[in-house]
């Protein structure tokens, strides 16, 4: 089954809901930065979240996600768009960290991996300017911290489940989460039935193991009031191509270039969201250094 999102009103217009399954998603990721178990449970509770929030945008728009906690992951950054298109990258993938104690003992700590800090969000609505709010780290746990967020930063008071679950070979078993936001004229009586429902709920990656789909989470959440609005594929993409580290090569001055032609005689760049080296010659250099001259 393909990764996708769909989104929905429920209880007669008075809820939003987002929920995704996005099991593939955070495999490719994994895949592609080798994480470890933990940094992979952090990495892709942040993936799964952006892919869900890049529904809340039009076409042309995209965000950016930073978490920057102190933990040993260090900093995630995510970018998604409303194209159902994630990427992203972790500073630390190399992060295994569990329970020791307690009735979570033994389960992924991913509290403790992300730390605290700060979540960061930058829009790009293809306006003049960028838009970027912020909020204080609560748990480290992804979903917690994002519930704070909507709350704080957009005002909006939400309910946000993530979870990833991943098997004894590293590689990602189960994935997936939901994002409910109350509109502005939700009943008391709705909020109190959300408030009672939200604490029974098992973890999202039990659900999507067991073979529940975007729309079976739905029907839990909405009791069954769900509208659905639109349904989405969402998958990990990169877009970079040679011609766009071209035209980052063109932004260094003259005397950088001159030095890596005539000191190194080439260059390699790697990207850092899907680790596909590019590689560039003297005379493709030397091209790019040309064509800068030319312009000035």
């Amino acid at each position: 089954m393909k990764d996708y999102a769909i989104k929905s009103y429920a209880y007669d217009k008075q809820v939003r809901i987002y929920v995704a399954s996005s099991t593939h998603l955070v495999e490719e990721a994994r895949r592609i930065h080798q994480t470890w178990p933990t940094a992979s449970a952090a990495f892709g509770r942040v993936l799964t979240v952006s892919a869900m929030m890049g529904m809340m945008y039009k076409e042309e728009e995209t965000l950016t996600i930073r978490v920057k906690g102190n933990g040993p992951v260090g900093a995630i950054l995510v970018e998604a768009n409303a194209q159902g298109e994630v990427r992203g990258e972790i500073v630390n993938p190399h992060v295994y960290i569990v329970y020791e104690e307690g009735l979570k003992k033994g389960k992924l700590n991913v509290g403790a991996a992300v730390g605290r800090g700060f979540i960061h969000v930058t829009k790009d609505l293809k306006m003049r300017d960028y838009f970027t709010s912020s909020s204080e780290i609560q748990t480290g746990e992804i979903g917690d911290d994002f519930t704070y967020y909507f709350a704080i930063s957009e005002q909006t008071p939400s309910s946000v489940g993530v979870g990833v679950l991943v098997n004894p070979d590293r590689t990602i078993r189960a994935a997936g989460g939901y994002i409910l936001q109350l509109m502005p004229e939700a009943k008391e009586e709705t909020i109190q039935t959300i408030e009672s429902l939200i604490p029974t709920l098992p973890p999202m990656s039990t659900l999507i193991d067991q073979g529940k789909t975007p729309e079976d989470i739905l029907h839990i959440l909405a009791q069954g009031t769900e509208q659905i609005l639109e349904t989405k594929e969402i998958f990990y993409r990169c877009r970079c191509s040679k011609e766009g580290f071209a035209k980052s090569l063109s932004t260094l001055d003259d005397q950088s270039l001159h030095d890596i032609i005539h000191e190194d005689g080439q260059a390699e760049i790697e990207c850092h969201f899907c680790h596909t080296k590019y590689h560039f010659s003297k005379v493709e250099l030397t091209r790019i250094l040309k064509n800068k001259i030319d312009q000035t």
